[in-house]
């Protein structure tokens, strides 16, 4: 069930209640998706995937957070869903042996597919992907098509994870904020959103620029 009455607010490891975190609460409150903790914590997850990588080297992943059953339709599997089959209790973003095993699972091609009560429903998904009306940067590659295809024809979020360790958020088919795991990521990544506002949180050592 949806979270009702006054909103707690969210303390997390990585992303403290800034900016950034009340403009997803706003998101979530007009996508109707997505429970805002949920996103945060898909968030979190997504920076530490991208600031330990996976053994030894960088990877890219994907999330769909929200509108699980509009996701699911508009994609496929890539290989078998090494995620069918569990008990739904135990795919709770939240717990802590599954998110280890989603480090892993992000090594593979593919989306991961969240529901938006915090079930991670599939991994290793490909999104069926059209680029008309897609209006990205330049040098931004396949998954981020994937990511602004999905979010352009349901309301879902898009979490996503580039090679170079910066962390995108999609919403409605557009770029809506990055996030620089590292503080010195900020002196070397130029940023694809224009007129953006950058938020340097020191304590947490990551950049949002949204």
């Amino acid at each position: 069930m949806r979270n009702q009455g006054k909103r707690v607010q969210f303390e997390s490891r990585h992303l403290p209640y800034t900016k950034l975190s009340k403009r997803l609460d706003r998101i979530c409150d007009e996508q109707k998706s997505a429970v805002p903790d949920v996103l945060r914590s898909v968030i979190e997850l997504a920076i530490e995937i991208a600031r330990e990588g996976r053994e030894g080297r960088k990877i890219g992943t994907l999330f769909v957070v929200g509108e699980e059953d509009s996701v699911l339709r508009l994609s496929h599997p890539l290989i078998l869903d090494p995620l069918q089959g569990h008990e739904l209790d135990s795919k709770r973003i939240e717990d802590p042996n599954l998110r280890g095993t989603v480090k892993e699972l992000a090594q593979l091609d593919g989306a991961f597919v969240v529901s938006g009560e915090g079930h991670i429903l599939s991994a290793a998904r490909y999104i069926d992907a059209h680029s008309e009306n897609i209006d990205l940067p330049l040098g931004l590659g396949s998954r981020h098509v994937a990511a602004a295809s999905i979010t352009r024809d349901t309301k879902a979020v898009a979490v996503l994870v580039s090679e170079s360790s910066v962390v995108r958020i999609l919403v409605g088919g557009k770029l809506m904020a990055e996030i620089l795991p590292e503080l010195w990521l900020f002196h070397r990544e130029a940023s694809h959103i224009s007129e953006a506002t950058v938020e340097e949180i020191e304590e947490k050592n990551i950049a949002v620029i949204s």
